[in-house]
């Protein structure tokens, strides 16, 4: 019988499984709390718990680790980025950035991403699989202990597309959350998608009080077809409706991702049109260059992204620019795992 991985386990499917086996309900909270508040990952340190158990334990469920294939860190501002091998051979991506309040991580929740965004990265290595949650917890865990910190804000904007993920994602969530397990606030937590608006009515439903990202980058539905094939699906007026919406319904204030590329988004006319769909709504507008990706030919110039803000904030509009960080090491998500994906491919499948 294949073993489940018990990082996946809610507290009260690990309670039913700990009474299947004959044990009181109360040891279901020790071993919880072994694995998300110590973060203990080998039942034989579990030393509160009976030998007899830990036996069970072991026969019935395992605990999938991430390995550090590769980890990158910045020498301007201590950015580290991490290739992780996951169980079955493939990789994802995760990066710590350091800031005055803390530590934050970026995780991925997709080996690969299906959504196809013209500048990404990530997509152009293919879709593999959903992340479990077991495997968003585990980049937080091996995260901390790897570089000796404590994460106080996460960011799912990595590999993949988390709301194409839903359910994984949300128990992910709610593990995280859990008060008798990490107990850590969803209020730190930001979500960003590219749009994919049925799920966006879902989870404002929840009312999870995390924050909401919405992956826009152009104003026009024309332009953001070309670059991000799911506005054909779901066009900017069906999306801003169901953002609209989640502000209503969470009373949370919605960011908009704008990447300037040159020729594509960043002139006065683009400006007028974004300020035009955005002028009312609680929301502001987040901006960066476009990352450099060895495939794609989008390009920032030099003072573009200061200017473009310029012009939002001349027509009401909230804009900050996003701090670029590990420039270096290139910490934008998808390149690392792509490299490895090929290498992996090239070497005929095997570990590397």
């Amino acid at each position: 019988m294949e073993k489940v991985d018990i990082l996946n386990l809610s507290l009260q499917e690990l309670q039913d499984a700990i009474i299947e086996m004959g044990e009181k309900k109360f040891r279901a909270k020790q071993v919880f709390q072994w694995l998300h508040v110590k973060k203990v990952l080998d039942f034989d340190k579990m030393t509160d718990i009976s030998v007899q158990l830990r036996g069970q334990l072991q026969k019935k469920f395992c605990i999938n680790r991430l390995f550090v294939q590769k980890r990158l860190e910045s020498c301007i501002d201590n950015t580290v980025k991490y290739l992780y091998r996951l169980h079955d051979g493939n990789f994802i991506e995760t990066v710590l950035m350091e800031y005055s309040y803390g530590y934050s991580l970026c995780i991925s929740t997709q080996v690969g991403c299906r959504m196809g965004c013209g500048f990404c990265a990530s997509a152009i290595a293919g879709f593999v699989r959903n992340l479990e949650p077991s495997e968003m917890l585990m980049q937080i865990y091996e995260t901390e202990k790897n570089s000796d910190v404590k994460i106080s804000n996460l960011v799912l904007m990595g590999i993949g597309e988390p709301l194409d993920n839903f359910d994984n994602v949300l128990k992910f969530l709610n593990l995280l959350s859990n008060k008798d397990g990490n107990n850590f606030s969803l209020r730190h937590v930001s979500l960003s998608t590219c749009g994919i608006v049925p799920k966006i009515y879902e989870l404002a439903e929840l009312h999870l009080g995390l924050t909401l990202c919405i992956s826009l980058h152009s104003a026009g539905n024309s332009a953001r077809s070309e670059i991000m094939p799911v506005n054909r699906a779901y066009n900017i007026q069906e999306l801003l409706k169901a953002c609209r919406y989640y502000i209503s319904a969470t009373g949370r204030r919605i960011t908009f991702e704008y990447a300037v590329i040159d020729d594509v988004n960043s002139s006065d006319s683009d400006a007028d049109r974004l300020s035009g769909l955005l002028r009312g709504m609680n929301c502001h507008v987040n901006l960066i260059p476009v990352n450099k990706v060895r495939e794609r030919n989008y390009r920032t110039a030099k003072n573009a992204v200061s200017d473009f803000a310029e012009r939002l904030e001349k027509r009401g509009i909230n804009a900050t620019i996003r701090r670029t960080l590990g420039s270096d090491i290139e910490a934008a998500c998808g390149q690392l795992r792509r490299d490895a994906a090929s290498e992996n491919a090239w070497n005929g499948g095997a570990d590397i």
